[in-house]
């Protein structure tokens, strides 16, 4: 046998031949210290840590992390993404390393929870909030359309109300998903998660200069082209090209408004006036209804107080009615005016949709009121000159007094019947009520020939049936 020992991967010989067994470490330990080497080897977490581990499994409804803990960690999938419903395989990998925060050391399973949702969030706020205090830009992905706006990825959950979207305010926010955004941070609440932004904001800032440009050369008085943008309860934006005007409801026309959806769209191409640039707000006022015609101005020039003008009751109140007399006009007959005899309520002489004559006793223009008169209307007067036009003039006399028309479709209806039957027209004197009534059928009023006939039953029935024959035979229209 060699002197020289004979090595192995078991162990070594001497030169006896004796057998040396190989040594399985350099450093060893007593059992002493064996307690604290394990000790040493693993990691000590508490809640609220931040830790760094490796995906070591994925399922759909978690994800595990060894972080050196004496077990794996465990990360539920509502604790991966800031993201709602996002699948675990798209948001990790198996062999990544990534931070969370312990939530619970041992739940009631015993096992240790941990987010990485709120690890992003706890360095994110740093982030946000060194932003906040610079006036700074962050920028994130739409990944979410809510109630009001969105919802914009910048490591957490920032709140982008619809309103500070754009310049103008969007309706569709669907086609913003997806897409990466600059915005301003405008509110800041690390207690209440919540961080409201402002891409607006950012926008307003970039394209000051264009805006000033575009004041500048906005002066009031100006008519203007453009765009209904969007119509609220309070009036529409218009898009004049560069920025948005305000039409408010009481400048959208002459007449009442009950909502400004009543008279503008969305789309609409609109004329506008320019009544006031506020420079310092960056404000535009603008009003529709200086571009029309206005209806009070129109009245006064064709109306003159004395005038008979033909209305409809639009509303009765407790001293007077109103009455309609034009295009968004009207004028009040008080109480007063309404009757010869007293007269306690409106209701009793004239009902609401009621159409008749009434005089103007007085056309305030400034204050834009007409008084009206039913009463003085009864004594006659002057009809006014549209109304000329309609029952031609040959029914006035040359003071413009209504005087009545040889002409009638009820003596059309006596006519031929009486080239039918023939004969004379009958003459009944039977008392003092008829004369009256046939006094009222000689002044030449339009009466149809129902009427007529009306007018003759009032004369006592026996003298009626000598003097008229049967209502059923008078021809009619």
């Amino acid at each position: 046998m060699s002197d020289t020992a004979t090595t192995s991967e078991f162990g070594t010989f001497d030169a006896e031949g004796n057998y040396i067994p190989r040594a399985i470490t350099e450093n060893n330990v007593n059992e002493v210290d064996l307690d604290a080497a394990y000790s040493q080897s693993m990691v000590t977490v508490e809640d609220g840590q931040l830790v760094e581990g490796t995906v070591v499994k994925i399922d759909r409804d978690e994800v595990l992390l060894d972080i050196g803990y004496k077990a794996e960690g465990v990360i539920p999938s509502r604790e991966l993404s800031i993201r709602n419903d996002a699948d675990p395989f798209e948001i990790v990998s198996m062999g990544e390393v990534l931070e969370a925060l312990v939530l619970q050391k041992e739940d009631k399973e015993g096992r240790l929870v941990l987010s990485k949702k709120r690890a992003q969030y706890e360095r994110a706020w740093g982030k946000i909030e060194e932003v906040k205090e610079a006036d700074g830009i962050v920028k994130g992905n739409v990944i979410e359309v809510v109630k009001g706006g969105l919802i914009v990825d910048i490591g957490l959950r920032g709140f982008l109300p619809a309103s500070l979207v754009e310049l103008r305010r969007v309706r569709d926010l669907q086609p913003y998903v997806g897409k990466e955004i600059e915005a301003k941070i405008i509110e800041l609440d690390k207690n209440r998660n919540n961080v409201v932004l402002s891409r607006r904001g950012w926008l307003e800032e970039t394209q000051r200069e264009q805006r000033e440009e575009f004041l500048d050369n906005l002066k009031p008085g100006e008519v203007r082209t453009g765009v209904v943008s969007s119509v609220v309860n309070f009036g529409a934006f218009v898009d004049l090209g560069g920025m948005d005007g305000l039409v408010h409801v009481s400048e959208l026309s002459w007449k009442h408004v009950d909502h400004p959806g009543s008279v503008v769209a969305v789309g609409d191409e609109i004329e506008v006036q320019v009544l006031e640039v506020d420079l310092s707000r960056e404000r535009i006022s603008l009003s529709l209804k200086a571009t029309q015609q206005d209806p009070w101005q129109e009245f006064a020039g064709d109306h003159r107080p004395g005038e008979l003008v033909y209305g409809r009751v639009t509303k009765l109140v407790p001293f007077g009615s109103f009455v309609q007399v034009g295009d968004g006009i009207e004028g009040l007959v008080h109480i007063s005016e309404m009757s010869a005899h007293h007269v306690d309520l409106p209701e009793q002489v004239v009902t609401p949709g009621e159409e008749l004559w009434v005089k103007i006793i007085d056309l305030d223009l400034q204050r834009r009121r007409i008084s009206l008169s039913i009463k003085q209307a009864a004594e006659g007067g002057v009809v006014a000159a549209e109304y000329q036009e309609h029952f031609g003039e040959h029914a006035y006399d040359d003071q413009g007094n209504f005087i009545g028309s040889d002409y009638s479709e009820g003596q059309e209806a006596w006519e031929e019947y009486f080239a039918e039957h023939g004969g004379d027209a009958p003459v009944v004197v039977a008392d003092e009520d008829a004369v009256d009534a046939a006094e009222v059928v000689d002044a030449g009023e339009p009466v149809e020939a129902g009427e007529a006939a009306e007018v003759v039953d009032a004369v006592e029935p026996a003298a009626a049936e000598e003097a008229v024959p049967a209502v059923e035979d008078v021809p009619t229209e």
